[in-house]
């Protein structure tokens, strides 16, 4: 092959390659083994994890994502299984420790099947029939959510986080949560009917060390890490007049590098004052519209300062776009790229407050009391770094929740009452199934009773006992019935008042599903060698015996 062309992947038939049922016990094993991984991190009474990173630091948490991220494996099953997990984040923000372990014991009871010499192809048929049935049993036992209600909204977000490190303090995160998710959440401009909330990037979270937990709110407006660029600038102003720039407020220098020659020294003194004259007239022109406040992206020049401070006016530099975008969302400014297109209806006007605090030993601006903000900042306070990182994690996932049921306004029985309930509805219908499709059909089953399984073995309780109730109450119709996960016993989840999303809860049965099928498919694992490598094996192994011949 000649120099230069693309790298060529070749089978290496070495140890490292498995093919067929090896492939496939392999897989399932890997799977299992990232499942076993975080068993322990599910239901109320859940483990916590402590992982150290190669930098010296520590992560304590029982997030499944959280720790799948952090942990390094190697088998390409097990990243395959750690994807899940990212992707069921992404998604709904909640239930990523769920589709794990759900995804893991799929794949265990696929062993079984295949041992019997059934066809991979004829499972993965059987799982798509599954899923389906399964579907239709959370429509049907789910029940609708008045989003506009406080106390249902409050008691499902208390479900997303009563497992995480912050239940003590559940109350104040799920105010929290669905403060900041209703801030946000703002209607698409050409259709009225189509909601969008953007908690990524619009709800921002500032850990400020130091203080209590219960000292964290949501501040109606937005809060920077910044400070007045000039010291005798105004640290405090009602109800400002604020002008958000993206452009620089010093002299303008060229865009690539400028030469210049200068012949006199009146020339010099010119280009000085040519500079000054420049910047005064973009001050002058800023200082027409009555700003109380101006930000920019950019920098701002001390002669800049100077004549903005001799205006009264209040400048801060060098903000981020991000910080800037929601600065413009919560008080109704217009971010302005060049100050000649500046008019009159670019300003804000509707923060109540700026106001800069000293917190710690770093200076924070405040910008408040906003009339109707469609961005917020949530100040969490707390001990330490470690301690606010955790919570915000929790924090995070709570307002996915919230978020999640705005789009869907659905709810389905928790403690694992959901996965009871189809559990019991694919047994039922496995009996009318036909053929080698029935067993499994059965698998899925099985497979989906680890949720409740696993809540009884972190209570601590007797796991065969308490299932076999629990299947007795699902069999004659109780499907509100699931685990507590506080004592292990089951109790009916309508008077214990555990709800979750049915998003959620669909999102975490296509995933685990998804993967179990295509990590099914897999028949074969190669190691692919690019060309230098072979290039390499071949120059060891010395030249082919043609050239030797001409030699």
């Amino acid at each position: 092959m000649q120099a230069g062309q693309t790298p060529v992947f070749v089978m290496n038939t070495g140890p490292e390659r498995q093919s067929g049922r090896k492939a496939q016990i392999s897989n399932i094993t890997a799977a299992k083994t990232v499942a076993d991984v975080i068993r322990t991190c599910l239901g109320p009474k859940s483990m916590l994890k402590m992982i150290l990173d190669p930098m010296g630091g520590i992560l304590l948490t029982n997030d499944g994502n959280a720790i799948l991220r952090e942990i390094d494996v190697a088998h390409p099953a097990a990243k395959n299984m750690i994807e899940l997990s990212r992707t069921q984040d992404e998604e709904c923000g909640d239930g990523t420790t769920s589709v794990i372990i759900l995804a893991g014991e799929i794949l265990a009871q696929s062993l079984p099947q295949l041992e019997r010499d059934i066809h991979p192809v004829v499972i993965i048929s059987a799982y798509n029939k599954a899923l389906t049935e399964a579907l239709s049993i959370i429509a049907r036992i789910s029940i609708p959510i008045d989003t506009a209600n406080d106390d249902e909204m409050l008691a499902l977000i208390k479900t997303s986080i009563g497992t995480k490190f912050v239940v003590r303090w559940s109350d104040l995160m799920c105010r929290l949560a669905l403060q900041a998710v209703r801030t946000v959440a703002s209607d698409v401009a050409d259709q009225a009917s189509v909601k969008t909330v953007d908690i990524k990037r619009y709800a921002r979270v500032e850990k400020v060390p130091g203080g209590e937990i219960e000292e964290s709110r949501v501040l109606s407006g937005v809060m920077l890490n910044k400070d007045v660029t000039h010291p005798k600038m105004r640290r405090r102003i009602h109800n400002p007049r604020i002008i958000l720039l993206d452009c620089p407020l010093e002299y303008k220098k060229g865009e690539s590098q400028t030469n210049m020659e200068m012949s006199k020294e009146d020339d010099w003194n010119r280009a000085l004052q040519i500079e000054e004259e420049q910047i005064k007239a973009m001050c002058d022109k800023l200082v027409e519209f009555k700003p109380d406040l101006i930000f920019t992206e950019k920098g701002v020049s001390d002669y800049a300062q100077h004549i903005l401070l001799k205006a009264n006016v209040t400048a801060m530099r060098r903000v981020r776009k991000s910080d800037n975008n929601r600065i413009a969302r919560a008080v109704g400014a217009t971010i302005v790229n060049r100050i000649e297109d500046l008019r009159d209806s670019d300003v804000g006007t509707q923060c109540g407050l700026f106001n800069v605090e000293k917190i710690g030993d770093e200076y924070f601006s405040f910008l408040t009391d906003c009339t109707s903000p469609k961005a917020c900042t949530i100040l969490l306070r707390g001990p330490s770094k470690d301690i606010l990182n955790e919570v915000e994690r929790n924090l995070q996932d709570a307002m996915s929740v919230a978020r999640n049921v705005l789009f869907n306004p659905l709810l389905s029985p928790g403690g694992g009452a959901t996965e009871m309930a189809i559990s019991v509805g694919l047994h039922a219908r496995a009996r009318t199934i036909t053929g080698v499709e029935g067993g499994p059909f059965r698998a899925v089953a099985d497979a989906m009773e680890v949720v409740p399984r696993t809540l009884v073995q972190n209570a601590g309780g007797s796991v065969v006992r308490v299932l076999t109730e629990l299947r007795a109450k699902h069999a004659n119709g109780e499907n509100s019935w699931g685990i507590n996960g506080e004592t292990g016993k089951i109790v009916d989840m309508k008077a214990y008042g555990l709800y979750e999303s049915a998003s959620v809860k669909v999102q975490i049965l296509k995933t685990a599903i998804e993967a179990a099928r295509m990590l099914l498919r897999v028949d074969d694992v190669v190691q692919a060698i690019r060309k230098e490598k072979q290039q390499q094996q071949g120059q060891e192994q010395g030249p082919p015996p043609e050239e030797l011949a001409e030699g």
